[in-house]
C-alpha cells in the first residue's frame, strides 16, 4: 500500500507540474501575441505620415483666450499651423522666430495659430508669456488636431496656403529667419 501512495504521489507531482508548464506556456503565448500586437500597430502607424500637400484637415480650435478659431474660416487667407508644447526645447528656440513672422507679416493677411501639444494649461499659457507670444494659440484637448495631421511631436509645422491646401511640412523647428520666410512666401498671395 505504501508503495501505491508514494506512485500515486509521483503521479500527482508530475501533474501539477505539467499543469504548472502549460500556464506558462499560455502566458508566454500570450505575451508573444501582445508583442507581436503592439510592433504590428507600430509599422502601420508608420506608414502614415502628416499630410504634406492637399486640403489641410478642417478643425476648430478654442484659445487661451476663450476664443475660438476654425481653420476653414480661413480661406483665403495662408495659414501657418504650428504643433508646439512648453516642455519642447526646439519649441524654445523658434518661438521668437514665429512671433517675428506673426508681427512682420500679419498685415499682409498671413495667419500663425499655435497648438498646444499634450502640455499642461500653466506650463504653456508660462512659455507664451515668456516669448511674448501674441498669435492665436490654444490647447489641442484630447489631440484631436493633433492625431488629423498625424503629428509624431514637436515642434512640427504646416503651411497653408489661402486655397486651404497643405503647401509644405516642417518636421523639428525653424533655426533661421531666412528658412521661415523661404516657407511664408510660398503661401501668401502672389501680387
Amino acid at each position: 500500500m505504501t508503495e501505491t501512495r508514494l506512485h500515486e504521489g509521483l503521479q500527482t507531482e508530475d501533474q501539477q507540474r505539467s499543469g504548472l508548464s502549460i500556464g506558462w506556456l499560455i502566458v508566454l503565448v500570450l505575451s508573444l501575441l501582445f508583442f507581436l500586437a503592439v510592433l504590428g500597430y507600430g509599422q502601420i502607424r508608420k506608414g502614415i505620415s502628416q499630410p504634406k500637400s492637399g486640403p489641410a484637415p478642417d478643425f476648430t480650435l478654442t484659445l487661451f483666450d476663450g476664443g475660438q478659431i476654425t481653420l476653414s474660416e480661413l480661406r483665403g487667407r495662408p495659414v501657418i499651423l504650428n504643433f508646439w508644447a512648453s516642455w519642447c526645447d526646439p519649441c524654445k528656440d523658434e518661438a521668437p522666430l514665429l512671433e517675428a513672422a506673426w508681427r512682420r507679416y500679419k498685415d499682409q493677411g498671413l495667419m500663425i495659430i499655435g497648438v498646444d501639444y499634450l502640455d499642461q494649461e500653466p506650463q504653456a499659457r508660462a512659455y507664451l508669456e515668456e516669448f511674448q507670444i501674441t498669435y492665436p494659440n490654444g490647447p489641442d484637448l484630447g489631440s484631436k488636431i493633433a492625431r488629423k495631421y498625424f503629428i509624431r511631436g514637436v515642434p512640427e509645422t504646416f503651411f497653408i496656403d489661402p486655397n486651404g491646401e497643405i503647401r509644405s511640412f516642417k518636421e523639428g523647428p525653424f533655426v533661421t529667419m531666412e528658412e521661415l520666410e523661404a516657407r511664408i512666401r510660398e503661401i501668401m498671395p502672389q501680387e
